[in-house]
């Protein structure tokens, strides 16, 4: 393996973790962090931006963890080696037709020499 397809699976391992993180620290309710930090008010301490924070950054690191995949596919591919080109027949080849021997009845014989 590469070591730069090495270093984008670590890249993609840690960007993995931390959407991990963001998203488990989301209530499903809308609490989430929000009311840990904030309490029970809503409007103390700007809890809707920590909301807007964790869907932020859950769609970043998403978009990040997908740019990464794409990125690494394209730094580590193999190059592809142009073969020679063959020449394409488009017509079909002729059909060749067996030989055909007959046998023959009388014996092959040799030439006889004239005698003096």
């Amino acid at each position: 393996m590469s070591t730069i397809f090495i270093l984008f699976m670590v890249l993609i391992m840690i960007t993995c973790i931390l959407l991990v993180i963001i998203v488990m620290a989301q209530n499903p309710k809308g609490g989430g962090l929000s009311s840990t930090f904030g309490g029970g008010s809503g409007a103390q301490f700007g809890v809707q931006r920590t909301n807007d924070f964790m869907e932020k950054a859950t769609w970043g690191l998403a978009g990040t963890i997908c740019g990464l995949i794409i990125l690494s596919v394209v730094m580590t591919a193999k190059p592809t080696v142009p073969t020679q080109a063959v020449p394409v027949q488009k017509t079909a080849p002729a059909r060749r037709t067996p030989v055909q021997t007959t046998p023959t009845t009388a014996p092959i014989t040799a030439p006889v020499a004239p005698t003096k």
